[in-house]
């Protein structure tokens, strides 16, 4: 939705120098990072670790466990779908992808509480999914860290449930009746610096930190300058998966940043070839 300076109404001004206190003094209400889900990327990038720490590790959580191994044997994952255990699925399809899966998972759109916005909050989250999911293709084909570029893109945006349920809060606590195009509007002005403040809050390797901090920003990103096109890349390949009317395949193709990663229109093309499968596991993450 495109939002304007005439969204930004005296009843939503009341609430700027309250959110901003909020932001500045670390009061946003961030929800901590399921303890499975951080030691599920830690494990993934230990080498000295195997697929049965990891399994014993997810199984520790039986509802993960379920919808980890649901996922892992989705068409898109496994087509003969015949994984029978943690152990055989994370042999089968790496510790990096269970740990994404197991991620994707731990998140959702269900970890956040935004009554009356629970549809957008989806969408939000269906678009980080896709960002994650196009920006490791993109990264594989630039023979580049693709665990760096999926985690890079599934939390480039988390700031935005973040910070609207903060707004919601707010207009409650002050007796405010916003509009929709109000609170989107401050929703949109604050995203950003709450995606930061998740992302640091959460301990993500620094490479994750600056990709997401410089995504919009990437010629300028002191040393993962790369990850952080590839979100960049990852955002635009996604809205154009998802609405086509608003990046249409022609546009796809002229952005700025495909020089910055050296791609070609025929690469491009290439790589859009996986379409369906992002689209399979796109539903698979987000089921």
């Amino acid at each position: 939705m495109s939002l304007d300076e005439e969204s930004f109404s005296n009843q939503s001004q009341l609430l700027v120098e309250p959110l901003e206190q909020l932001i500045n003094s670390n009061g946003i209400d961030i929800p901590m990072l399921p303890e499975v889900a951080n030691k599920a990327l830690i494990l993934a990038q230990d080498p000295e670790s195997d697929a049965s720490k990891m399994a014993q590790l997810i199984q520790s959580d039986q509802s993960l466990a379920g919808h980890v191994m649901r996922i892992a044997n989705s068409v898109a994952y496994t087509p003969l779908a015949n994984l029978v255990s943690l152990q055989q699925a994370i042999s089968r399809l790496g510790m990096g992808m269970i740990s994404e899966i197991a991620l994707s998972a731990s998140i959702g759109a269900k970890f956040f509480n935004t009554p009356g916005y629970e549809d957008y909050v989806n969408d939000i989250w269906r678009h980080a999914l896709s960002t994650a999911l196009w920006a490791k293709e993109i990264a594989r084909h630039c023979r580049t860290n693709v665990e760096v570029a999926f985690l890079a893109g599934l939390l480039h945006s988390i700031g935005r449930p973040a910070i609207l349920q903060s707004i919601l809060d707010l207009a409650k606590q002050q007796k405010l009746e916003l509009s929709e195009s109000e609170t989107l509007y401050l929703e949109q002005l604050y995203a950003k610096q709450v995606s930061d403040t998740v992302i640091s809050s959460w301990k993500m390797p620094l490479m994750v930190i600056e990709a997401v901090n410089f995504c919009d920003d990437y010629d300028n990103a002191p040393t993962a300058a790369t990850h952080a096109a590839l979100v960049n890349a990852g955002v635009q390949f996604a809205t154009h998966m998802l609405t086509p009317e608003v990046i249409g395949k022609e546009t796809l193709l002229t952005i700025p940043v495909l020089s910055t990663l050296n791609l070609y229109q025929d690469e491009v093309e290439k790589i859009l070839q996986q379409t369906e499968n992002v689209k399979g596991r796109l539903e698979g993450l987000s089921s």
